[in-house]
């Protein structure tokens, strides 16, 4: 985004941001001896406009997440043109009263936290024209006592994964974030090993282990010690608008 009657073209710092981004992804792969391409990048476009929006797409990164279903809304018919289609993730709570226009729309949900909206959302997907791609989804888990934090708590997981698993949705894993940074007892690699740890010991439990193979977890303050703890979704933001935006 440009200032009022800026002519400065956004493009060469974005893509010079996602290249540092891509370098750092790298660097915490090689660390942790893991393969990049096993790390997708989803760039969360929750502050920036739909015209900055469409310059991530065009720079390669088909991965766009939102927190807000209207946003998706908007942004989707913006960049309905662009090539490859953008491959939208919804990462804040979904309200059931959104579920039939925000479902077609979707990719991934990576925000399933409760029993009510896996019924929801099934039906929803269900009625969706069979050559539509299948919506894949996670279930976000509260790894902190934070009462802002969404997702499921951890003691309420397992039942809500055998339901999805037991159900025709494409579950594929776990979503969760790290206690904020300024929390008296943050620690990020902590909060992710949590989380991995728990996809692990599920995992034994449902049909395929290929249901819970989706790791999303890190943000652009935490991402390399998600990778480290197994990450295979990080959801970038800042980082990636830094200068831009």
């Amino acid at each position: 985004m440009t200032a009022a009657g800026s002519t400065t073209d956004p493009g060469p710092r974005l893509r010079g941001n996602i290249a540092v981004v891509r370098e750092r992804i790298a660097a915490a792969c090689q660390q942790a001896g893991r393969d990049p391409a096993e790390v997708r990048l989803v760039a969360v476009t929750k502050y920036v406009s739909a015209e900055i929006t469409r310059l991530v797409a065009e720079a390669g990164i088909a991965d766009l997440a939102e927190s807000r279903p209207q946003a998706i809304w908007s942004k989707a018919e913006a960049l309905a043109a662009v090539q490859p289609p953008a491959r939208w993730h919804l990462i804040g709570h979904l309200q059931r009263n959104k579920v039939r226009r925000t479902v077609p729309l979707l990719s991934m949900l990576e925000s399933l936290d409760s029993l009510r909206l896996l019924e929801a959302v099934s039906l929803e997907a269900h009625q969706q024209p069979a050559a539509a791609e299948p919506l894949e989804m996670l279930v976000e888990v509260n790894l902190t006592d934070d009462p802002g934090r969404s997702g499921a708590a951890p003691a309420e997981v397992p039942a809500l994964v055998q339901a999805a698993a037991a159900g025709q949705v494409r579950l594929r894993g776990l979503m969760g974030m790290a206690a904020r940074p300024d929390a008296a007892d943050a620690d990020a690699r902590r909060d992710f090993a949590r989380l991995r740890e728990l996809r692990d010991e599920l995992a034994r439990s449902v049909p395929d282990p290929a249901m819970l193979r989706e790791l999303s977890m890190g943000m652009s303050g935490d991402f390399e010690a998600a990778i480290l703890e197994g990450a295979t979704i990080v959801r970038i933001g800042s980082a990636l608008f830094e200068g831009v935006a």
